[in-house]
């Protein structure tokens, strides 16, 4: 951190904490909880960005100060523990919102900026981008392109050039809100922290959940492991505010085959992307991809580990083609915005 010109106060913790993800859109396991939490450690300064961190907490003196709560139990607890801020900007996402004042969107933000005398609050959205509240003006910042997401570190990220562009270059609000997002496609693709303005400006927004459609999901989900990946990918989609059509889950095994054949087909076509798992090339699967071509619907295969030949037809019918889960999960979002 000297080569940066920055000064590290270190404080040794006794455990090793860690959070073990089985991949960047799955739930955290942690290991190493302590025992007791840490006295709690003091920041003075102009600008001061707060986190939410489970052996501790720090108190905090600024004039402007940012707080990401990581964590819905901590989110209205800024100045509990005696912390000061001329002006107070919380950073957060929806679902930690919702948890701590129970509602979301523009009137939760301003629950919460009523409840905490914060000056911005902005919400995190995922795919969605970001929702910017201040005392005077609401508005939206959206997310931008990257080839690839790898979302572990990303909040931090956007907190962080948040922090800066806000607290230290004194941007408004929006402006500063717009800039993290748009490091944040730059993290998630490069997983570089070190990260430059004027290679910010080429990004290209992407659009919003406004005339959103739902995602079919198509893949094999006879064996145990082929149900799995089934429900993790629902779970994601939903996860990040998109709803899903599931052949499984909306139309079932039971019946004839005509029957279920029509009951899937009709969902499809009104969905306004497909999901579609092509590890093990299942006629099913392949089958509704060229059905959702012929419709113009697009069709976002993950292929983890197909043969090069068998993905000629995908790559020549415009097909997006996408070896990593995550990556997968957030194109088929922004393909169903469109």
């Amino acid at each position: 951190m000297a080569a940066f010109d920055v000064t590290a106060d270190l404080k040794e913790i006794d455990d090793d904490i860690a959070f073990h993800y089985l991949h960047p859109l799955g739930q955290p396991e942690l290991i190493g909880m302590p025992d007791m939490r840490r006295p709690s450690l003091v920041a003075i300064g102009e600008v001061v960005l707060r986190f939410g961190f489970i052996e501790g907490d720090a108190v905090v003196s600024a004039k402007r100060a940012i707080y990401d709560p990581q964590n819905a139990r901590e989110v209205l607890h800024f100045a509990d523990n005696g912390s000061t801020a001329d002006e107070l900007a919380i950073v957060l996402n929806q679902s930690e919102l919702a948890a701590s004042v129970g509602k979301g969107g523009q009137d939760g933000a301003r629950e919460l900026m009523a409840r905490c005398k914060a000056d911005v609050v902005i919400v995190k959205n995922g795919p969605d981008g970001a929702l910017i509240v201040d005392r005077s003006d609401a508005g939206w910042v959206p997310a931008y392109s990257s080839g690839t997401i790898f979302k572990i570190g990303s909040g931090d990220v956007f907190s962080a050039a948040f922090a800066h562009f806000w607290g230290e270059e004194r941007f408004d609000p929006a402006e500063a809100a717009d800039l993290a997002s748009r490091a944040v496609a730059n993290y998630v693709e490069t997983r570089n922290v070190q990260i430059e303005r004027a290679g910010l400006e080429g990004r290209s927004a992407q659009p919003s959940s406004a005339s959103g459609k739902r995602i079919y999901l198509a893949g094999p989900f006879f064996t145990l492991g082929q149900r799995w990946l089934i429900e993790e990918a629902r779970r994601c989609i939903e996860m990040l505010g998109c709803d899903t059509f599931s052949p499984v889950h909306d139309v079932g095994v039971y019946g004839s085959a005509v029957d279920i054949a029509e009951a899937d087909l009709a969902g499809l076509e009104k969905c306004g992307a497909v999901f579609a798992i092509v590890d093990g090339e299942d006629a099913g699967t392949l089958f509704e991809i060229g059905y959702a071509r012929k419709l113009g619907i697009p069709v976002v295969a993950l292929a983890e580990n197909t043969r090069p030949e068998s993905q000629t037809m995908l790559d020549g019918s415009g097909c997006e083609v996408v070896a990593d889960f995550t990556t997968a999960i957030y194109r088929a979002i922004w393909a169903a915005h469109r």
